[in-house]
Order: C-alpha cells, then structure tokens, then sequence
C-alpha cells in the first residue's frame, strides 16, 4: 500500500477568561491550549492517526518536507521510511522529531493493515494496561490541592501530581496536608519545574534539598525538576544524598541530554514525550538504556487523549518495573475534578478510553485501537499565538510559552 495524503490539523480550545494563577515571585496566565492531530490515508482507504505538537512550525514541516516526502511512497515497514528520512531532510534533529510524531500514524497505518495492535510493531505487549497518575494541582492554596488529591482519588485513580509554587512553607504544607487527606497507601508526586521559572525567587540549592527532605518524610513517589533540568551535575549531587526520588526528562532536547541523564544516574525516573521529544524510535533505544542502569521510567502526557494511548502502546511493551507510569491530565469538567476544562482532550477521540482502577487498558483491536473524531477541526479552530505566559516580578519580564512542553521556554 502507498501513502496517499499526509495531513496536520492544529486546534485549540480558548478560555472564556484568561486563568490567572499566582506563585512565589510571578503569575502565569493561560489563554488557552493547543493540540494537533496528523492524518495519514494510503491508496487503499486506511486512515492512520496520530497526535502531534500544537506548533505551527510543526505544521509547516508536515506540509512542506514530511508530507511530500511520504507521499506515495510504499508502506511496508516504517523503521526503513524513517532511516530514508533521517538520511536526507531528517537529519535536522528538529525536523525528525516531527516525522517521528507523524510516524506514529505510519505505525497505526501498519497495525491496521495487518490486524494487529501497535504494541505488537513495538516488541510486543507484555500486559494490557498502565499505571496512571491524576496530573493537575496549579498553584493554589495547600488546602486546594488536598481536596483535589482527594477527589483525583474518588475518580478511582491512584496517583496525583501536582504544581507547588507558593513559597517552600506552603509547599511543604501543601504535601502535608495532601497526605492528610489521601492517607498512606496512594502515591503523590511533587512536579517542581516552577521553581527554576521565578526569577530572583527560585529556590536556592540548600531550600531545594531542605524541601526533598521534608517532602521525602510524607513518602512522595517523586520529586520533579527541583533544579535546572539542563544541570544534570546538580542532580546527580542531590541524588547521592538519597533524600527521595528525582524525576526529570521532559525538558531535555535530544538524545545525548537524554543518555547523559541516564548514564550517570542522575535521577530515579526518566521522563519523555513521544509526542514531541522524539516518538517511539527514541522511546525504545532509552528504555534499552534505562533497564541497563536499574532505573525507572515515566511517560510525560499532557495533552490530548490521542496523545495517551500512544504513549501507553509503546509503555505496555515493557514490564511495570521498568515502565511504571504514565501520566494522565485530569481535566475540569461539571461534577468532575481537574486543573481547568479542556473538552477537546477527550472529544478528539470518538470512544472514550477504558479506565480501569486507575490503570489505561490499552486495545488489542488494529492500530491504536482508537478513531479521531475528525469533527474537532471545525468545533476548535485554531487560535494563533502562545498558550500560557509566565510573568517573574525580579527581574521583572514575561516569557510566552508555545508549542510543546519540552521547550524550556516556549
């Protein structure tokens, strides 16, 4: 079968208001989130999905270089599409690891003409579900995220993260009263990349390791992004103290940031994106790396529900030791806890997906098991310009954020 059409559809969903959240030193503002979905159809009618960075610049590879590229060609095997591709425009890091998201279509493509789940073009599933972790808290009161822990925990999840930003007494407090209200047997995971983002007012390296300490006395799963994630020599240093695990991945920029995070154990868990950080072929030569070194791994996920599944295809080909967690937004919505609304998250999907006691039970139908909802491209239109701006009071400035996560600042 040949590639017919490549296509990218950015979308967005705007806030009636903007969401203004203050923290220790700022104030970020949120105006809206992005989202992408890439459709892939071969001569014959298949379509294949997949998710891919709310980034116009994104877009612009697809439908300048990505797409001719692919058109076309014959579909067969898409590790031998990729190798052509990195041999020629793709060996711009940036531009592969646009293709390796549009590769995840390529793979729903292949599973779907063969009958089988991604999971099994992976290396084969060896369970049919993952851990989820609730990811939400947004810099509010200690008394705001122990009731969202808490209702997280009535949604049958088992794990919450939060955002701490208000200063390391009521950090602390926070997770105090968190464990409070959640009690001993449900994990919390503090996400501190917050704290490099308050000019002046980040917190110095002995407030870092003074917080770790404390924190680690309320058994928190994790501790994440406490320091810079570009210093990794520091991280390693906090690590030798085995105060509480360290976590960290998201913001890293390529494959030697990443293998150099793994090679010298600088954290318990490694963090990707397989939307925007390098997809499945950089996922699965990290996750070799990871099980040599004993360590951990944890899929960042916060986007869209299509942005989940996939993760979850490529988790669930490794056992829970090594592939614990994968991280799902819990999203706002009447009667339902969560961050803020983002509707399109789960609409983008025609079915919603299978939770079960706060695992994700991945489908053993073709593909990815899921269909888009294409009817979300005339119902979230994009909106151009960033999403989010973080503004630091010393020194005073503000910073946009777009596009993806990974980007230190957008």
């Amino acid at each position: 079968m040949k590639i017919a059409s490549v296509r990218s559809y950015l979308l967005s969903f705007p806030f009636p208001e903007p969401i203004r959240l203050p923290y220790y030193g700022g104030e970020r503002t949120i105006l809206k989130r992005d989202a992408m979905f890439i459709r892939v159809e071969t001569d014959n009618g298949l379509v294949g999905y997949a998710p891919g960075p709310g980034s116009e610049l994104a877009q612009r590879a697809i439908q300048q270089i990505i797409g001719p590229f692919l058109v076309d060609r014959t579909l067969a095997d898409p590790d031998a599409l990729r190798i052509s591709f990195l041999e020629g425009p793709g060996a711009d890091p940036e531009l592969a690891k646009v293709y390796c998201c549009v590769e995840i279509a390529l793979y729903d493509l292949t599973g779907k003409a063969l009958g089988v789940p991604v999971s099994e073009l992976l290396g084969g599933r060896v369970r049919d579900g993952i851990r989820l972790y609730g990811s939400a808290g947004m810099y509010m009161p200690p008394e705001g995220y122990a009731a969202e822990a808490a209702a997280v925990a009535d949604l049958g999840f088992r794990a919450y993260k939060m955002r701490p930003a208000l200063g390391p007494e009521q950090d602390l407090e926070a997770v105090r009263l968190m464990r409070r209200a959640v009690g001993p047997d449900f994990d919390l995971m503090v996400d501190a990349h917050t704290w490099w983002r308050m000019g002046d007012r980040s917190y110095r390296p002995e407030t870092v390791e003074q917080l770790a300490k404390a924190m680690g006395e309320y058994h928190i799963a994790w501790l994440e992004e406490p320091i810079p994630p570009d210093d990794h020599a520091a991280y390693v240093r906090l690590k030798e103290k085995d105060i509480v695990a360290l976590a960290s991945g998201e913001h890293e920029p390529g494959e030697d940031g990443y293998l150099d995070l793994i090679l010298t154990e600088a954290v318990d868990y490694v963090q990707m994106d397989v939307c925007c950080q390098g997809g499945y072929a950089l996922g699965r030569r990290l996750l070799s790396e990871i099980v040599r070194h004993g360590l951990g791994f944890a899929f960042h996920s916060w986007g869209t529900a299509l942005e989940a599944i996939a993760a979850a295809h490529l988790g669930i080909c490794w056992p829970e030791y090594v592939c614990e967690w994968l991280e799902y937004p819990c999203y706002s919505s009447p009667g339902r806890a969560g961050m803020y609304p983002f509707p399109l998250a789960s609409e983008i999907l025609k079915e919603p997906l299978e939770l079960d006691h706060g695992d994700l039970v991945v489908p053993r139908t073709a593909g990815l098991g899921v269909t888009v909802d294409e009817s979300v491209v005339e119902r979230y239109p994009w909106i151009p310009g960033p999403w989010s701006y973080f503004r630091t009071d010393s020194p005073a400035g503000t910073r946009a954020v777009t596009a993806d996560h990974s980007v230190k600042w957008g």
